[in-house]
């Protein structure tokens, strides 16, 4: 099993991985609030996700990916007061949440899709595991953590001493933070809701349950703990999110599970920073954002946006450009055009040990991803290994990266068919240039493109492809 290290945001250093079971990994990312579609910064989180699943992988590693489904309790502005944001939305179009939730969990499924990720393989709803959430809020209820005020059941921040470990904010930077959010009846600032009542200032619910304490809903950071810990056990190795749920999110998710439990969540916590665009984050609250439909419309691929995605650390902010986007687009063009001009894979061809030691190591160190990325342009231009042995190690990489590469080549096969007569002058061409006939050659040349195929002539030797192509 070769070394994985990952930048610890608990620990704000890199580390090496150490698994809680040889040969697993269990991974963890908070998913879409599923009120709207999620954008293209979104999907730079989520992405970080299906990078780290596949380079652990690769590695060696078997690995179970959980994804939430957020379709209740996730209030307008990630506080505890004000209107949920799937009601909010299920109320303005007249319809239910659980049409609105079932909308969007489509749309972000099929987003997925299109942008090649491994399917998690548990995607659980918050809406379908309340129960579980009522057993961890009476757990914490009975050891003292948790007390009832007028809208709902809250957690006492201030006996859990580790409370700003995991943000490595001082607590007054915490409770100034909170205090955003006026509650009189709060204990501490930074107190959070476990449990809120249906009679509080929002009025009738369209989602509500029973429970121990009144009719209500959980509260956003319960889920989390409830869903993470019953798929993946507690602990579990890495918990993934953007850097804007550090806090008060996954500070809250690690609070409560730790006093339920008396151990930590999550062994390796593991945040993205943000996209922005026009210098400021990509945000659906402030209507700065772009949709992969809205990439689509403008003649991008979605593997355009992956491959953009891996050309910059997940750790490093990055600025959205349509330049940028442009560049990633055509990068991924040479790389597919470049491999089509290398021989097919004769069987048995394998990549070289020293070959794969680079990428190995790139994807191993913190997941760079810009650094595999380079190894493969300079592998292009390697001429130390067969154009079979730098194809193959490409496509067996493309496992890692994601861009479809293998499916692009055979789709390109069906769609550039070369006729018998073409093969046939394409081969007589080869001979008048062995023997150095090149006028011969030339004039071959020219009766080929007036049939409608280019022919290139390349190290591997000549590459025919039909105009248009």
């Amino acid at each position: 099993m070769h070394k994985f290290y990952i930048y610890n945001t608990a620990s704000l250093q890199k580390e090496e991985f150490r698994p809680l079971k040889k040969g697993k990994a269990g991974v963890y990312i908070c998913g879409p609030t599923v009120y709207n579609t999620a954008h293209v910064g979104n999907f730079r989180t989520y992405i970080l996700s299906d990078f780290l699943v596949r380079a652990l992988e690769y590695l060696g590693y078997s690995v179970t990916e959980v994804m939430n489904i957020t379709d209740v309790g996730h209030l307008v502005g990630d506080g505890d007061l004000g209107v949920d944001k799937i009601e909010k939305e299920a109320m303005e179009l007249n319809t239910t949440a659980e049409k609105i939730a079932e909308k969007y969990t489509n749309e972000f499924l099929q987003d997925m899709k299109l942008l090649n990720f491994r399917m998690p393989n548990v995607m659980p709803k918050a809406s379908e595991h309340i129960e579980e959430q009522i057993k961890i809020i009476m757990l914490l209820e009975k050891l003292g953590y948790a007390y009832k005020i007028s809208d709902g059941v809250y957690f006492d921040t201030s006996k859990y001493k580790d409370y700003s470990k995991l943000s490595h904010k001082n607590l007054e930077e915490l409770e100034e933070g909170a205090r955003v959010e006026i509650n009189k009846e709060k204990r501490n600032a930074t107190d959070f809701a476990l449990w809120k009542f249906s009679s509080s200032q929002m009025g009738s619910r369209l989602q509500e349950w029973k429970s121990p304490w009144g009719v209500g809903f959980p509260g956003w950071h319960i889920e989390c703990s409830a869903m993470s810990s019953k798929y993946l056990g507690q602990p579990f190795d890495f918990h993934l999110g953007g850097e804007d749920l550090l806090f008060p999110h996954h500070t809250n998710e690690q609070a409560q599970s730790f006093c339920a439990f008396n151990k930590n969540l999550a062994n390796y916590w593991v945040h993205g920073r943000f996209l922005n665009v026009k210098n400021s984050k990509m945000a659906k609250s402030t209507g700065n954002f772009l949709t992969l439909k809205n990439i689509m419309n403008r003649g991008f691929e979605p593997y355009a946006l992956r491959y953009y995605y891996m050309t910059s650390h997940y750790r490093t902010p990055a600025s959205f450009t349509w330049q940028s986007l442009e560049a990633s687009q055509v990068g991924l063009n040479n790389l597919r055009k470049t491999l089509r001009r290398w021989r097919r894979l004769e069987k048995g061809i394998k990549v070289p040990p020293e070959l794969d030691a680079k990428f190995i190591e790139a994807i191993s160190d913190d997941l760079n991803f810009p650094k595999a990325l380079a190894i493969i342009w300079g592998l292009t231009k390697d001429r130390n290994y067969k154009s079979e042995q730098k194809k193959s190690a490409v496509l067996k990489w493309d496992s890692v990266l994601g861009l479809g590469i293998a499916e692009s080549l055979k789709s390109h096969r069906k769609r550039s068919y070369i006729p018998k007569k073409v093969r046939a002058l394409v081969t007589k061409r080869e001979q008048y240039r062995k023997e150095e006939r090149f006028e011969k050659s030339d004039e071959l040349r020219q009766r080929i493109e007036e049939t409608g195929y280019i022919i290139e002539d390349s190290p591997s030797g000549p590459v025919v492809t039909k105009k248009g192509t």
